[in-house]
């Protein structure tokens, strides 16, 4: 497991599959904020969830999140999108409802920063999300990203265009060495 101070990222287990179904992808409106795909209906057991356990690949790393004070299934991250030739990634991540609020976001952003340059050597990792999304853009800011623009009415969202932030940070310019 890779531990943050709040955080710990792990393997997704099939254990974590219905829970990570039922409140992050079965909430509509919060999943079309954070997909660029539309919304379909898939049953939970499905293989066909975003959330299903899969083999490792190199062009994603999904993790379930685990709240170390409570040991509790947290919410999912993940790098995608991986380059191995250009060594970028793409970060992403969702909390569970009763999550949200506790400060773990910027954690889990430091956590997956940690995997991309050190574990997994890239040199440059993005973040892009909905302007309006405060929390993630406290918490790309907090592990040292930089806001490079804005890609106007870029996201189809809940029936209207909206605007879309893009971060990057690069690994020389990552503070969270230890």
């Amino acid at each position: 497991m890779l531990r943050g101070e709040k955080t710990g990222l792990r393997a997704r287990h099939e254990s974590d599959v219905p829970v990570l179904h039922a409140e992050l992808y079965e909430d509509v409106a919060t999943r079309s904020r954070s997909d660029t795909r539309p919304w379909r209906p898939i049953a939970p057991g499905s293989a066909a969830s975003p959330y299903a356990v899969a083999d490792p690949s190199d062009d994603v790393s999904f993790f379930s999140v685990l709240e170390l004070a409570s040991g509790e299934l947290a919410g999912e991250a993940l790098l995608w999108g991986i380059d191995v030739h250009n060594r970028t990634a793409h970060v992403g991540m969702s909390l569970r409802p009763s999550f949200r609020g506790r400060g773990l976001s910027g954690d889990v952003v430091r956590v997956l920063c940690h995997y991309g340059f050190t574990v997994r050597g890239l040199q440059r990792l993005q973040l892009e999300t909905l302007t309006d999304n405060i929390a993630m853009s406290r918490a790309a800011l907090g592990a040292g990203f930089t806001q490079e623009g804005i890609l106007r009415r870029a996201a189809w969202v809940n029936g209207a265009f909206v605007d879309e932030v893009v971060f990057g940070l690069l690994a020389d310019e990552w503070n969270g060495r230890s």
